[in-house]
């Protein structure tokens, strides 16, 4: 399951597109006038993906300031689960292997984390961090190269990896292994978009699409039609493999070529908790479903246990579905109780 410790531009799995092919991204389908809502948009970066807020509203001023407070709520939760910031709640927890009054929102993401560990049977493991350490320190800073890395990743992972040694009470969060640490980047983002999109709801903006390193739109466009999403081939840096309509629904992907640590990519991101080497049974996974922070997880645990486990892991998540592509480049869409091979 992925990791993120450095390069802030580690991967741009997902791409807006308009409904006509070609489009520049998010273009707005609606003339400035009066009488109809218009674009207003947000640039950035969150847990080091790039990032957009989009909203369409008839006041400017009422859109502006709504934004404002997206992005207050963005940083909060930033300091919160950003392996980025040296003082965030995670770091800290990493660096100390314990982390005292813990907020609300470190211990419910560590609480769905260890349901869906014990759902995918250990796929999806969020203490996966040590791993991350390894691959950087061989593969890329080469401040601790390893003569026989794949070896070293599975010791390593026997010793360190298990979401069942992590003690997460409202007193204090406390790993039980010195040297252990986590990543809630196969889960936070997806939280922080359902937490932005909800904000915007509240506010009463009928069309938005928050892309906050996962996806999650508002209604429909403005002028009526389906957000239309683009998802990345996953051979080609630029290219699209299909597209999927979403009407208040969220979207995640999930790939190895997000963040690769050597050019043959077979080294990637999204580890295999139980081996230590990278998850290899996919080449994507893209999740669609009510929730960002569902289909985030979802995806990560799936593209890491493969095929077979994915129908029971979507049936634990109502209005779920997942579009896989193979490693022989053949797709298929899978929800709980049907399978569709393309």
């Amino acid at each position: 399951m992925p990791d993120e410790a450095s390069r802030p531009n580690r991967r741009r799995v997902l791409r807006i597109v308009a409904a006509a092919a070609g489009l520049p991204l998010l273009i707005a389908g609606v003339r400035a006038t009066a009488s109809k809502p218009q674009q207003y948009s947000w640039h950035g970066e969150v847990l080091g993906a790039l990032s957009e807020l989009s909203v369409w509203h008839t006041d400017a001023q009422f859109a502006r300031a709504s934004i404002l407070k997206a992005r207050l709520e963005i940083e909060r939760l930033e300091n919160i689960f950003s392996l980025y910031r040296p003082d965030s709640e995670i770091v800290r927890l990493n660096a100390a292997g314990k982390l005292a009054k813990p907020s609300p929102e470190l211990r419910t993401l560590i609480e769905e984390s260890r349901w869906l560990s014990e759902l995918s049977g250990g796929a999806f493991d969020i203490s996966v961090q040590p791993l991350w350490r390894l691959y950087e320190a061989h593969f890329w800073s080469h401040t601790d190269t390893q003569p026989g890395i794949v070896a070293r990743a599975h010791d390593l992972a026997r010793a360190l990896v298990d979401f069942r040694k992590l003690d997460c009470g409202s007193a204090a969060i406390a790993f039980a292994r010195a040297g252990m640490g986590i990543t809630l980047n196969s889960i936070a983002q997806g939280y922080i978009t359902d937490a932005v999109a909800n904000l915007l709801r509240n506010e009463g903006f009928e069309s938005a699409v928050v892309d906050l390193g996962e996806f999650r739109t508002l209604g429909h466009h403005p002028d009526g039609r389906s957000w239309q999403m683009g998802i990345r081939d996953p051979k080609s840096t630029s290219g699209i493999a299909g597209r999927v309509e979403l009407d208040d629904m969220a979207l995640a992907v999930s790939g190895g070529y997000g963040t690769t640590f050597e050019p043959t990519g077979h080294f990637h991101h999204i580890f295999d908790p139980h081996t230590g080497g990278s998850a290899n049974l996919l080449s994507q996974v893209a999740v669609v479903g009510p929730e960002a922070m569902v289909a985030d997880g979802l995806a990560t645990a799936i593209f890491v246990a493969g095929e077979a486990l994915a129908p029971n892991l979507l049936a634990a998540y109502p209005k779920t579905r997942a579009i896989l592509r193979r490693l022989d480049g053949s797709s298929a869409t899978i929800t709980a109780k049907r399978l569709i091979t393309a």
